[in-house]
């Protein structure tokens, strides 16, 4: 009894020290460490509540465009029109509202309708043209461009109307609606990769499409699905950040494109060892943004948000590809598990070793 009890505390140990492994929560470590950092160097702006509801408000539309870029990531494919799809659901329900003069329902089933079709027309181009993910999605980022400035004729959109506005604004325990619309949005993308059938269909997918194939998923319909929830979402994005605007601007889409990119491949190496995961995506925004918010608040340049989420996105990115090369090491390995003990129960029958070389 006693040398079995041993061993399942040893095993609890062992799973314990891996969870708080840095490797595997580093942005928590971080975070912390900038908290405490920015704390001394701003120590009368930083620290604050209002500090604190600022950056939750703020982040909470990049929040929502990132994990809808988490799911096709998860599946292997690269969506660069993801900043364009959110900029045409922004203007898209401005027009319908206010220049068209459809009423708010209308206006919010249309713009959702409408990012769907942007996202199935991308799963088909890619499944059905064989185009890869990077160019089909460049191209169609173009298309998207062309289509806001025609709608907007490259002016903002005004007079939406006091209750779209209310959608992202008002406030709740002096909290915008914005962040319970991510927070919810968040949990329900998390349960569906993480917890369902359709979610380990999405991993083995980006895993090895053809071993996924071959296991019975159909992939195709993966990759349309995908791509279809990222364009809703996308949409989503866009009608929250023209409500908390109470403007549509025809400008706005094209620079969320890098700090969603950042978040998922930043958060793709916590919790997960380098599967691209909701919860590590919403930490990686908010840690993120506390950087950049602790040095703006400290007199750092204007600047220093680009240059901030751009060498993120390129250290998240070889921290993801050498992550997914340790695990190709330790599979290989007789008698090693594939998967980190972090990782959830369900787990698709393909490794999801490739991913990342797939969605490259």
């Amino acid at each position: 009894m006693s040398t079995a009890a041993n061993e399942k505390g040893h095993a609890i140990r062992r799973r314990l020290a891996g969870a708080l492994a840095f490797r595997n929560i580093s942005a928590l470590y971080i975070l912390a460490a900038m908290v405490v950092l920015f704390s001394v160097t701003a120590p009368e702006t930083f620290p604050t509540i209002d500090t604190v509801r600022i950056i939750l408000n703020d982040q909470a539309i990049t929040a929502v465009l990132a994990v809808a870029l988490t799911v096709p990531l998860a599946a292997g494919l690269i969506d660069l029109s993801i900043g364009a799809q959110l900029g045409l659901g922004a203007i898209l329900v401005a027009w319908l509202l206010s220049v068209q003069g459809a009423g708010l329902g209308v206006s919010l089933v249309v713009t959702l309708a409408v990012g769907a079709g942007v996202g199935l027309l991308n799963g088909l181009l890619i499944t059905r043209a064989r185009i890869s993910s990077f160019i089909t999605t460049l191209g169609s980022s173009s298309i998207l461009l062309a289509g806001i400035s025609w709608i907007s004729k490259d002016a903002q959109i005004l007079d939406l109307g006091d209750g779209f506005q209310a959608i992202a604004n008002h406030q709740v325990f002096q909290i915008p609606l914005s962040v319970y619309f991510m927070v919810g949005i968040a949990v329900a993308v998390w349960y569906v990769i993480d917890r369902t059938h359709a979610g380990r269909a999405v991993y083995a997918t980006g895993g090895n499409p053809e071993a996924a194939r071959l296991a019975g998923v159909r992939t195709d319909r993966v990759v349309i699905l995908t791509l279809v929830c990222c364009g809703v979402l996308a949409a989503t994005a866009g009608i929250l950040l023209s409500s908390s605007l109470a403007t549509g601007d025809p400008t706005v889409g094209p620079g969320y494109l890098l700090p969603a990119f950042a978040a998922a491949f930043l958060g793709s190496t916590q919790f997960r060892n380098g599967r691209f995961n909701v919860l590590g995506t919403v930490v990686a925004v908010y840690v993120l943004a506390i950087g950049v918010k602790g040095l703006q608040l400290s007199g750092a340049p204007v600047w220093i948000p680009e240059l901030f989420n751009g060498v993120a996105l390129l250290v998240a990115v070889a921290a993801n590809r050498r992550q997914a090369s340790a695990r190709r090491v330790r599979k290989d390995k007789p008698g090693t598990p594939s998967e980190s003990t972090t990782s959830s129960p369900a787990k698709p029958s393909p490794t999801t070793a490739s991913r990342t070389t797939a969605s490259a």
